[in-house]
């Protein structure tokens, strides 16, 4: 092989599959590669027939070849992996873990962490997804489970749509989900698996199927190595609360309540929950706070004083902080209507200045194995 040759492997293997997020050499889609005359003949293959990624893999794997000196023409070839190909990909995709067995244990490095609330409504969902966006700002690897199926919108919130308005499905490498991804952060949600025609309907599910659909979320999707997987949880104390808790009992939990008292009074339960999972509630996060209008007055729409009550409620053996106070904001709302989070759309803007600073109050707890078991056997 010619050093042009080689200088043309180096190129084309550095492009960075969109959805695994790794080196497409490393992932085995290269395949013979040559050049004559300063013609470079470049064969790949994808994961699978139909990739969605097609298109864009081929354009930056024939500009990578393109821009090696010499290479006047590109003539690429693309082809599909075998079932022995695949399958030996999904299984260095998961590190030599089974299928079906959850990488986020006690001896994981990645720190979950749950956002609860105790009644709908009270803006938990935004705030996910804004502080998910800030959070990869930050340079983290975050993803996000949308586990509150009975009222999934982090897809909406975070623009995952497709030019008619769907919602965008993830692709499949057989038995492996790969998660779709917005501003940089990796999302799961029911709403990506629903039949089309069927985005407008309401899930009605039970326990068994509501806990099922939650384990395989956190064990069929591939993503890769996190820093954080925030969690969207339902509202209030129900069925998937006690599963999460069940999956997840080292997961870290944040409150979200309005400054209204009794929605403050409602959040309290959703907490007791969490610990009596063995979870451990970090912080209290006060949305719809008051907002400074041009003349300078508060309106403190929903009245004041439920972040503090509801810290104060529950720490009862340690402190718990109000991580942040966000307030009201049509910049907020406008950006979840659209699927442009404010953190992006109106960084100057005090919800989105909030969130950036919740972001970082978050990020400053590393990730780490203090106090976890380590995977080691002794001979």
């Amino acid at each position: 092989m010619t050093s042009q040759a080689d200088a043309v492997v180096a190129a084309v293997g550095a492009v960075v599959d969109p959805e695994l997020r790794r080196p497409i050499a490393e992932l085995g889609m290269l395949r013979d590669i040559s050049v004559d005359g300063g013609t470079a003949r470049v064969g790949i293959v994808l994961t699978i027939v139909g990739c969605p990624a097609a298109e864009r893999i081929s354009r930056e794997v024939t500009d990578a070849a393109a821009s090696v000196p010499g290479v006047a023409d590109v003539e690429l070839t693309v082809g599909v992996m075998t079932p022995d190909e695949r399958r030996e990909l999904t299984e260095k995709l998961r590190g030599g873990r089974a299928a079906r067995v959850m990488p986020f244990g006690r001896d994981s490095l990645t720190r979950i962490i749950a956002v609860t609330s105790g009644k709908g409504g009270v803006g938990k969902s935004t705030v996910t997804a804004n502080l998910a966006v800030a959070l990869a700002a930050r340079g983290l690897a975050v993803g996000v489970v949308d586990a509150d199926v009975h009222g999934f919108s982090i897809p909406g919130l975070l623009g995952i749509v497709d030019a008619l308005g769907r919602t965008v499905r993830p692709t499949r490498i057989d038995d492996l989900i790969l998660p779709p991804v917005a501003y940089g952060v990796k999302v799961v949600s029911i709403g990506m698996f629903l039949r089309e025609g069927e985005e407008g309907s309401a899930v009605a599910w039970r326990g068994p199927m509501l806990h099922r659909t939650v384990t395989q979320f956190l064990t069929d999707v591939y993503f890769g190595d996190l820093d954080i997987l925030l969690l969207d949880m339902p509202p209030g104390t129900g069925d998937i609360a006690i599963s999460v808790g069940q999956l997840l009992p080292h997961a870290d939990v944040v409150v979200v309540t309005t400054p209204q008292p009794a929605a403050a009074d409602v959040a309290v339960r959703s907490a007791l929950v969490a610990r009596q999972t063995g979870q451990t509630v970090i912080g209290v996060i006060e949305n719809m706070a008051a907002m400074t209008l041009p003349d300078g007055t508060l309106l403190d729409l929903f009245g004041s004083g439920g972040g503090a009550g509801l810290a104060a409620a529950l720490s009862t053996d340690d402190e718990v902080p109000v991580l942040a106070s966000i307030p009201l904001s049509p910049a907020l709302r406008a950006g979840g209507d659209e699927g442009t989070p404010v953190v992006v759309a109106a960084p100057e803007d005090p919800a989105a200045v909030a969130i950036v600073e919740l972001a970082a109050r978050v990020a400053v707890k590393p990730r780490g194995l203090a106090g976890r078991p380590l995977p080691v056997t002794l001979r």
